[in-house]
């Protein structure tokens, strides 16, 4: 087994996690990036559509195209990396307040020690059995994710008559992507009232080929033995529940799921990391440090994001926070790091990024979704006492589209145990 030393290990080689090795190397730190696939970029690489970077580079860039350009960023710095590298363990060091992780690579078996650990291993697909998709178990039957895949990567055309069940915005983007490729796309459905995805993609990627969005609708059972035949679809009440006479069989050779993302932090169970159940990822400070001191996470490990450069944003405060951390020159390394000032939420929030503060952190920026649709909105932060110290409106807000505003962490140094933040719509 080979041996190495790191300051700094980042776990994900897609867009958050070359962000926070970046930053981490070029704060001095000793770093590496360890991703599980042949080449670094995450999902990236099969994003084919433009809409990349405008916050970030002020350009629209396809997928690739901005992967690239981080790519050629971390290959201008001295960090190492290593591909087609598996985490197979994790644990605290005996003795101090280090990582001890063991790889399985290309090479054989590798142990690395680092002082501060970054994961950004990103989220996955819901397949057909966790929404309890009922019927046969035929071909056909594809993630969003997969289907982009074998079109984008592979050259595969997955089928020709197609059902999409679900409306995020990978789900929207493959309907117009499987009809400039000349499938015949019968619909989308989704179960809720409100599609999932982004107003942008709903216009360019139904409204813009005529493919009907069907709301309050979801697939009841699929048939067929082999490959799939067809789909009964069905209305479903206020409460998700089917309604009995409203079925409608459809023939189709293909169903795309597109019915939700989960970040993926199986690989911190062993660490007992304290989870938010409103996000699915840890608990994190306004410095991306979970729970564990030592411990750092971003991009859609942390909370499923709509914008890659949201999640290029974490992982640059998270590298840049993991290599002060590593070096000493922080709070985080003294006791200040246990300083963990909660942040409630109010029924008006479907979640709020991060869910505590340290008064000794930086300066926090704040990520959050509004619980439901409004036409107006204003949101507001109070003190233990009842005080409200910060407020801002909102001209329009829907759970699909995430925000973002930052504040001095001045704001929460006055000495309260808790804070609380809400959304209430304005009429």
């Amino acid at each position: 087994m080979k041996h190495e030393n790191y300051d700094v290990v980042v776990i994900g080689g897609g867009p958050a996690g070359i962000s926070a090795a970046v930053a981490a190397c070029r704060q001095g730190c000793f770093t590496l990036i360890v991703e599980r696939e042949e080449i670094l970029g995450g999902i990236l690489k099969q994003c084919i559509h433009d809409g990349f970077g405008l916050f970030r580079y002020k350009e629209r860039l396809t997928g690739p195209e901005y992967a690239f350009r981080e790519q050629n960023e971390l290959n201008s710095l001295p960090v190492t990396v290593h591909t087609s590298t598996f985490l197979v363990d994790i644990c605290r060091e005996d003795e101090g307040d280090g990582f001890l992780m063991t790889f399985v690579s290309p090479d054989g078996m590798l142990e690395v020690r680092a002082g501060a650990v970054i994961t950004a291993t990103g989220c996955r697909e819901r397949s057909g059995r966790q929404i309890f998709l009922h019927g046969e178990r035929p071909s056909g039957i594809f993630t969003a994710g997969q289907a982009q895949g074998f079109v984008n990567l592979k050259g595969y055309l997955p089928g020709k008559r197609i059902v999409i069940l679900g409306s995020g915005d990978i789900g929207l983007i493959m309907a117009r992507r499987l009809t400039l490729e000349g499938a015949h796309v019968l619909g989308v459905y989704e179960i809720k009232p409100e599609p999932s995805g982004l107003t942008r993609n709903i216009a360019q990627c139904l409204e813009d080929y005529s493919i009907p969005l069907n709301l309050s609708t979801t697939v009841k059972s699929v048939h067929g033995r082999g490959r799939m035949t067809g789909v009964t679809i069905c209305r479903v009440d206020e409460k998700l529940n089917e309604i009995d006479g409203t079925e409608k069989n459809l023939s189709c050779d293909t169903l795309i799921l597109s019915v939700g993302l989960i970040p993926e932090n199986e690989i911190l169970d062993k660490l007992h990391v304290p989870r938010d159940p409103a996000t699915s990822g840890p608990e994190v400070d306004q410095d991306q440090m979970t729970g564990l001191p030592g411990l750092f996470t971003c991009g859609n490990a942390q909370h499923v994001n709509d914008l890659v450069d949201y999640v290029s944003e974490s992982g640059s405060m998270a590298g840049r926070a993991a290599a002060e951390w590593a070096e000493g020159r922080k709070y985080t390394h003294k006791a200040g790091a246990s300083i963990r000032i909660k942040m409630n939420r109010g029924e008006g929030l479907l979640y709020q990024v991060p869910a505590v503060i340290n008064p000794h952190g930086s300066d926090p920026v704040f990520y959050f979704r509004a619980a439901k649709t409004m036409d107006g909105g204003r949101l507001s932060i109070k003190d233990g006492r009842g005080d409200e110290i910060f407020s801002k409106s909102f001209t329009f807000l829907k759970p699909p589209e995430m925000e973002r505003f930052s504040l001095p962490v001045s704001f929460f140094q006055d000495g309260s145990d808790e804070f609380y933040m809400d959304l209430e719509e304005v009429v």
